[in-house]
């Protein structure tokens, strides 16, 4: 499957019929299983329906923060947002890529 930003965006929780998808570098996992944590209310709640691979990598719950851009990361930010892929692939189905 491939989503735009704008499509992603209806996988966010508000739709209880809908699955929950994050993505990160592009890639999309299903998140749904993870609903106390993503879906609405939920501490991660803001990752919800967005590439939040900058958030990820800066740890932050910045919603400015909550974008693909990976500009000017610095190199431990980057290792940061690979440990966080790496545990999103040990736990969450890849569903698809962001065009």
């Amino acid at each position: 499957m491939e989503l735009t930003l704008q499509q992603l965006k209806q996988y966010d929780g508000s739709n209880s019929s809908n699955p929950i998808y994050v993505a990160i570098k592009g890639r999309i996992f299903d998140v749904t299983t993870g609903r106390s944590f993503y879906g609405p209310g939920g501490p991660y709640a803001m990752f919800a329906g967005k590439d939040a691979s900058r958030a990820l990598a800066k740890m932050s719950k910045d919603e400015n923060d909550v974008v693909s851009s990976l500009d000017g990361l610095s190199d431990k930010e980057l290792g940061v947002l690979a440990d966080w892929e790496t545990k999103f692939e040990a736990k969450y189905p890849v569903v698809g890529r962001v065009v």
